[in-house]
């Protein structure tokens, strides 16, 4: 969530500069992106991560990458506290634990992508 939240404050620095609008003018940020018609920097990257992993996914030319994916380590102590987010767990999230085998299916996949980034 940092990285998303300082590409955000970036995007919104870039938008005020195309449009010349400083900060103490005090415009809404709504009627800045209504202005520019940029789409959200979040959106687009948790779009393009989606698509990412449903090519990993169906890849089928025995390359380590959906090897990668389902790989478990074999032993070893776990370091204490909460463990971090990985980026499949937001697929997680929306497709369930099952969603490697969602992914062989585009239009299942697809229309997974449109109800989980809108």
């Amino acid at each position: 969530m940092g990285l998303i939240r300082r590409l955000r404050v970036t995007q919104w620095a870039m938008e005020r500069a195309m449009l010349v609008v400083s900060l103490r003018d005090r415009n809404r940020n709504v009627e800045i992106r209504r202005r520019t018609k940029v789409t959200d920097i979040a959106q687009r990257v948790a779009k393009l991560k989606w698509q990412w992993a449903g090519h990993i996914v169906r890849r089928k030319d025995g390359r380590w990458g959906p090897k990668v994916l389902e790989w478990q380590p074999r032993t070893g102590k776990r370091s204490v506290g909460r463990p971090p987010t990985r980026w499949t767990d937001d697929i997680k999230r929306v497709a369930g634990s099952r969603w490697i085998q969602a992914a062989q299916n585009r239009g299942t996949w697809n229309s997974l992508q449109k109800t989980s980034i809108g």
